[in-house]
């Protein structure tokens, strides 16, 4: 008896706990505003049933529905993570990490703009369909069953980069039809009536209880797919029923107050951690915590009202879950740090250590040519393969050059070749002078120097994170500078312009110290490193949105400078772009020789007496400089760093010298046709070169982690 009592004990304080706080946040909330009404006030007017004066309509009509649409959105997102991360085994699962929030909201965009109607009366189903092609996208990508931690994880960012750049575009070529989704993007839980609330309960509730109802199923999930089915489960039909009400409950909430992420990861966790395991249990007392802490969030808010101004609760939720998710992937990585290094996390990783190890082969065999009888093959092999990277340069170099020309041509007013070249020598028209002198010359090189920092950034994070899917953008490189550089404008706008590096080079650097002082004690291991960059990308990103929001800049000059624009770039922007390639990229090329030895793994490479922590630093600080440069002269371009170092490989092998000659190369390219494409596509409008960048290599990019993710399941 006393045993049973005690095992109704602890979920019973545990549900006590979250309902306390759930009902101090929402009464506290009833009381905050711009709207001067004391707490007790709003106790008063909560309570008076007859019609009243100002104070009861804003408590009654306005600040209820706020807290209790605050709720339900707690509740189901808390739910939604559970589910997921029982379907996907996988303990960093949730709405915001596989892209169902991005997915969800891109479809409500598109629906506003194609189908203002529908999105107005039914955005239930366009949310929903997003939601459900985002979280397949990222399951599908990620390996599916055999997915890891950081590989999901990594998918979901990616995945949620790549919608959210459709999003961007949608927004900034519809502008005044999305005028007013640009702040709700980030969340927000402001109620003008109980519309939503109409709205939002009957599905939440009917999925909250549809999700307890199968809590036996997923208990029994929890014990491996081969012993559900040993019990007689249908695996594949729970898994769909969960995964589709999972996508229904994030839906509802976005298509009422936007995408808020991280509750689905910091409530589901908070209950195990106080002790209940069982989904019986766990569900309810997740939906009670997610309800408590979104509350929370939005509480805190609204306590810097007069001084930043409202902050939207999903920028909140962000900045608070950040912390919540790098203990989780610590926790989650605690003991795999020197496995995982070892055999890498990347996928293929065979193919990376493959071709390292046949070159190493090759150095010995070209040694004993004359001793063995391979030898001479050996070394007419290696001549090839020079003379055929040799080739891809030069190939490369006249692409960058016609790119470059091209950009210098077309434009919204169109400049013969023949009259550049003639001003080029020195000669032309007065007005032909000025757009290719002093617009269009200096933007395009700005923007080929930009291209290879980025490129040259992306290649060393990839080799000293040991993966491939990283990217300034992903282990949050590029976040950080971004915000440095908003912080700089929104604190202190008439500052110089030499002071924007230095802002953008402080933030980048003091997101990758974050990194890099969280996973120190793991020896910087890959896994751990990605993991954590995710989450300062995340935090990064809440900040971004804040100070956009506390500049009150416009959409669309927001989105140009969140999506990476080479718009209106002068000399003194190639100056220092220039600059910074000139110190950077010679570095990284002579650390080519060590850094190859990152690809057999930790303990292979110690072996063979690298300095790893002191290498691996030096490569990860080599990439935060390029970003950090290229961030502060054209604002946050994301992929490129991701897509130009997979160009080069299929061309330079995995040695790094060679790679570090080509990426760059190819990601001046990139960043170029980028440029040249969003000037010319809808002139005399422009699209920032950002998501120009996302568009076009957003097929490769899936291409490549399809790939991947079937040679994972091959495995």
């Amino acid at each position: 008896m006393m045993e049973r009592r005690s095992s109704f004990r602890r979920p019973a304080a545990v549900m006590a706990a979250g309902f306390l706080l759930l009902m101090a946040c929402m009464l506290a909330g009833l009381g905050q505003g711009q709207a001067g009404i004391g707490f007790s006030q709003a106790i008063r007017a909560l309570l008076h049933t007859a019609g009243g004066g100002a104070a009861e309509e804003l408590v009654r009509g306005v600040r209820l529905p706020r807290a209790v649409i605050g709720a339900l959105a707690g509740s189901a997102l808390a739910v939604t993570g559970v589910l997921l991360q029982t379907v996907t085994r996988n303990a960093l699962a949730s709405a915001g990490t596989m892209g169902i929030n991005a997915g969800a909201f891109f479809v409500v965009v598109a629906g506003t703009v194609f189908f203002p109607s529908m999105a107005q009366l039914a955005p239930l189903p366009l949310a929903f369909a997003g939601g459900c092609l985002a979280a397949v996208l990222s399951y599908l990508l990620a390996g599916g069953r055999k997915s890891t931690p950081v590989r999901m994880a990594l998918s979901g960012m990616i995945v949620t980069l790549v919608i959210s750049s459709f999003t961007g575009m949608l927004q900034l070529l519809f502008e005044n039809e999305t005028g007013g989704l640009f702040v709700w993007g980030s969340g927000l839980l402001q109620q003008n009536d109980w519309s939503g609330v109409r709205y939002a309960w009957p599905w939440i509730v009917l999925g909250l209880l549809a999700a307890w109802m199968c809590s036996r199923k997923l208990d029994v999930m929890n014990l491996g797919e081969d012993t559900a089915r040993s019990l007689g489960q249908h695996v594949g039909l729970v898994r769909g029923a969960a995964l589709a009400l999972a996508v229904l409950l994030a839906a509802v909430t976005v298509s009422v107050v936007g995408p808020i992420g991280f509750i689905g990861l910091m409530a589901p966790h908070l209950v195990r951690l106080l002790g209940l395991k069982r989904h019986g249990l766990l569900l309810p007392a997740a939906a009670v915590w997610g309800a408590a802490l979104l509350s929370a969030a939005d509480l805190v808010s609204r306590l810097f009202i007069s001084t930043l101004g409202e902050l939207p609760a999903g920028a909140v939720t962000a900045a608070l879950g950040a912390p919540c998710l790098i203990a989780l992937a610590l926790r989650e990585t605690r003991g795999k740090g020197a496995a995982e290094g070892q055999a890498g996390i990347s996928a293929g990783g065979g193919r990376w250590q493959l071709p390292l190890a046949a070159w190493l082969a090759g150095k010995a065999a070209r040694r004993e040519e004359t001793l063995h009888p391979g030898g001479a093959y050996i070394l007419r092999s290696r001549l090839e393969a020079a003379y055929s990277f040799r080739l891809w340069v030069l190939l490369a170099a006249l692409l960058l050059a016609a790119s470059l020309v091209a950009g210098i041509v077309f434009g919204a007013v169109r400049v013969p070749p023949a009259e550049v070249l003639r001003v080029l020598g020195g000669g032309g028209e007065s007005l032909s002078r000025h757009i290719v002198l002093q617009l269009r010359l200096p933007r395009e090189l700005a923007a080929a120097a930009a291209g290879a920092l980025l490129a040259a950034s992306g290649a060393l994070l990839q080799g000293a994170v040991r993966n491939p899917l990283a990217d300034p953008s992903v282990v949050g490189i590029t976040s950080g500078a971004g915000a440095g550089a908003l912080l700089l404008l929104t604190l202190w706008p008439a500052a110089a312009g030499a002071a924007l590096p230095l802002a953008s080079a402080a933030g980048a650097f003091a997101a990758a110290a974050l990194v890099c002082g969280f996973a120190y004690r793991s020896g910087l291991a890959p896994t751990v490193l990605t993991l954590v960059g995710i989450a300062v990308s995340a935090a990064g990103a809440a900040l971004v949105q804040l100070l956009v929001i506390r500049s009150a800049m416009g959409a669309a000059p927001a989105l140009a400078w969140l999506a990476g624009s080479t718009y209106a770039r002068g000399w003194e922007a190639f100056a220092g772009l220039g600059i910074g390639a000139a110190l950077i990229l010679p570095a990284a090329w002579l650390l080519g020789c060590r850094w190859d030895l990152l690809a057999f793994g930790d303990s292979v490479a110690t072996g063979l007496g690298l300095r790893l922590r002191q290498t691996r630093l030096l490569a990860a600080a080599l990439g935060v400089a390029a970003a950090a440069v290229a961030v502060a002269y054209v604002g946050t371009v994301g992929f490129i760093g991701l897509l130009a170092p997979h160009a080069a490989r299929l061309a330079a092998g995995q040695n790094q010298r060679r790679l570090l000659v080509l990426a760059p190369l190819l990601g001046a390219v990139f960043l170029v046709l980028a440029d040249l494409i969003g000037k010319t596509i809808i002139a005399p409008k422009e699209i920032p070169s950002g998501l120009v960048t996302a568009l076009v290599g957003t097929p490769y990019l899936l291409f490549l982690l399809w790939k991947s993710a079937g040679s994972r399941r091959g495995a």
